[in-house]
């Protein structure tokens, strides 16, 4: 159910009033983010047109619920679209772009957009953090879905509970991934909202941790009064929040007993999977058990509780929905076995997120690991050269392929070889190959039966790991 409201602040007039306009068109369609918003759309009953670069799962869904997409951008939707909303990654040259904005069609970009349905929902629930936002979200997702609450969602991620990235609910209830980079969460609006960590990240952006920091305290000081604010104890950075927020302050954590929900007790299975005790205000609330692996998901799991408690989610309903989460893609997930040797897939692209998987792979049974890690963009490579090379000792065997650009030119005078360098300064050997191909079949003549191979990073390694099952 939506609402329209009278004091909506957003500084874009020509969509306060959206049910003026019949054609939305998107460019860049393909993207996480964006995909939601056009089936938002879609199922609002506007017509829905949109482009990408290149085909994929996504804009085949899209596809399969009626909507019109076009591979490669040309003007053809454009100059017939009342209204159209870009991605960020779309460049100002684009041909669509600059035919929305000769025939003078209102244009918007994804953030703004979404800020904008932020707005409309009563209950906007935001999950932000440097890392675990997508498991994080999609946990709190899963525990809506369990109550019957029928949330609206959009997830980094594909998650098989909803059958891809995003959900489209008739309630209230609007859970959407929050990201800080480029300062986006800042057009949003939650009404509650999760910040899981605050680490050093996107420096090409922020430049400085304190920018990062002021990016975050900005984020939750928009809270309104009765709204939650729900943190991490354990981060002395996360708990400085609650000086600048008018919301209520609800903490998690492992190592500090003064937070509202505390785990204790943890024991895993030989999957790795966790069991844990949790205590509500010092009193004991239950026992909760994971079916992802890694310390990493208790704490993310304690923020998805902590949220859903303070809903009003019953115990038994949070415990049931943790217990069938089986993990969003790209998440140490099982990719399959050659030989006996079993390969997963992990988006870690942060050193601290390389450090969680290593702990998490440590709780499962096999010979030796492998990683082939795929840098993502030059600037962070720089930046954090010391400690990418420094979490990568925790695997027995590393290969390091080429940085992935994303949104970068190689500026900053770096590659993948300066990171196998650094670590052979640690005293460990680590193997640069460029090659996907040459990387599959190298693992194929050296990994023995019951090694854990992984492929790492946000770029296209994991295409690495079908090359090695195929």
């Amino acid at each position: 159910m939506l609402r329209e409201r009278k004091d909506d602040n957003m500084d874009l007039s020509n969509i306060e009033n959206l049910k003026q306009y019949n054609h939305i068109h998107l460019i860049g369609i393909g993207g996480v983010s964006m995909s939601a918003v056009a089936e938002v759309l879609h199922n609002w009953n506007f017509f829905v047109t949109g482009s990408d670069c290149s085909r994929s799962k996504i804009t085949d869904r899209l596809s399969s619920h009626g909507i019109s997409v076009s591979i490669g951008h040309s003007t053809e939707f454009v100059e017939k679209a009342d209204f159209v909303i870009y991605s960020a990654a779309i460049k100002k040259d684009d041909p669509e772009l600059v035919c929305a904005k000769t025939n003078n069609i209102p244009i918007v970009e994804r953030a703004d957009f979404v800020g904008f349905l932020t707005r409309i929902y009563d209950n906007t629930i935001g999950i932000a953090g440097t890392h675990g936002k997508t498991t994080t979200t999609s946990m709190v997702a899963l525990c809506f879905l369990e109550a019957n609450l029928d949330p609206s969602v959009q997830v980094g991620g594909f998650l098989k509970g909803l059958g891809g990235n995003y959900r489209v609910g008739n309630s209230d209830f609007f859970i959407l991934e929050a990201c800080e980079y480029v300062e986006s969460f800042l057009k949003f609006s939650p009404q509650s909202t999760i910040v899981t960590n605050i680490d050093n990240d996107h420096l090409d952006y922020f430049k400085t941790f304190d920018n990062i920091k002021h990016a975050f305290e900005k984020y939750v000081n928009m809270l309104p009064k009765d709204g939650f604010l729900v943190t991490n104890a354990d981060d002395p950075d996360c708990l400085d929040l609650r000086k600048h927020t008018i919301a209520h302050v609800i903490t998690f954590g492992l190592k500090n007993d003064k937070a509202n929900f505390v785990g204790r007790n943890i024991v895993y299975d030989k999957n790795g999977f966790a069991r844990f005790d949790v205590y509500r205000n010092n009193s004991y609330y239950g026992e909760f058990k994971l079916s992802v692996p890694g310390l990493h998901n208790v704490y993310n799991a304690l923020a998805c509780i902590s949220m859903c408690a303070n809903y009003g989610i019953a115990k038994q309903v949070i415990k049931t929905a943790l217990l069938k989460f089986g993990g969003a893609n790209r998440r140490f997930e099982y990719i399959g076995s050659c030989g006996n040797m079993d390969v997963y897939d992990d988006y870690a692209h942060h050193p601290s997120e390389i450090s969680a998987t290593a702990k998490a792979m440590k709780n499962k049974t096999y010979r030796q690991s492998w990683v082939i890690f795929q840098p993502h963009t030059y600037s962070r490579t720089k930046e954090l050269l010391t400690d990418f090379a420094e979490a990568l000792l925790d695997f027995d065997n590393i290969i390091v392929t080429d940085i992935y650009a994303a949104r970068e030119q190689n500026t900053y005078g770096i590659s993948a070889k300066d990171l196998v360098n650094k670590i052979g300064e640690f005293g460990k050997s680590a193997k640069y190959i460029s090659d996907f191909d040459d990387i599959a079949n190298y693992i194929k003549g050296h990994a023995c039966p019951h090694d854990l191979i992984i492929t790492m990073g946000a770029g296209t390694v994991f295409e690495v790991g079908r090359k090695i099952l195929n």
